[in-house]
Parts: structure tokens; C-alpha cells; sequence
């Protein structure tokens, strides 16, 4: 089954993992040092980051490590921009309209 890219980073252990990870790859039990979590459990996060294509695995002799999958972050901030410019749009509006009231 494919999980859902956005439904996989609203978990804020998984957006933990995703800023560790982006710096350089890590095993699963190095991640589990940074968080109230077992091993197991940051496996399983792991597991759900992999399904969505956010991180992929390098076997290096006997441990594995995840690593950021950079294209796909591409792609979910790609799809942000449209809600960015929006945004900066409505921003730059309200600069206007202030900077109007102030003038006067």
C-alpha cells in the first residue's frame, strides 16, 4: 500500500526524522538517541517515510542507513509555491493598504 507524502510528514517525529536525516544518514538505532522512542518505533517511522519515497535506504556492511530523498522534498515544495505566492501575495497587500492608513 502507498501512504499519503502529506499524511507521512503531519507526524512531528517524522518531521524530526526528516531535519536529522537531511544533514546526513543515519542508522535507525542513531535515530532512536534523539527521541523518547525504541528502535522498533523509529522503525516503523522509517517504514512509512520509505512507502512515501521521502527517504531511501543505503546498505553499508551490516547496518542500514536512511537518507533524505531529495526530489521528493522537490516535489512537496513545489506544490507549496502555489499557497507561498498566494500568501506573499495577500502580504504584500495588507503592506499596501497599511502603509495607505498610516499616510494618512
Amino acid at each position: 500500500m502507498r501512504r499519503d507524502i502529506f499524511q507521512a510528514i503531519a507526524d512531528p517525529t517524522r518531521r524530526a526524522i526528516i531535519a536529522l536525516i537531511a544533514v546526513h544518514a543515519m542508522t535507525p538505532s542513531a535515530l532512536a538517541e534523539h527521541f523518547d522512542s525504541t528502535r522498533q518505533g523509529i522503525s516503523k517511522h522509517l517504514k512509512i517515510l520509505t512507502e512515501c519515497q521521502l527517504v531511501k535506504q543505503e546498505q553499508q556492511g551490516r547496518e542500514i542507513y536512511y537518507q533524505l530523498e531529495i526530489d521528493k522534498m522537490k516535489e512537496i515544495d513545489k506544490w507549496l509555491e502555489q499557497f507561498r505566492k498566494i500568501w506573499e501575495t495577500r502580504f504584500q497587500q495588507l503592506d499596501d493598504l497599511l502603509l495607505t492608513i498610516n499616510m494618512k
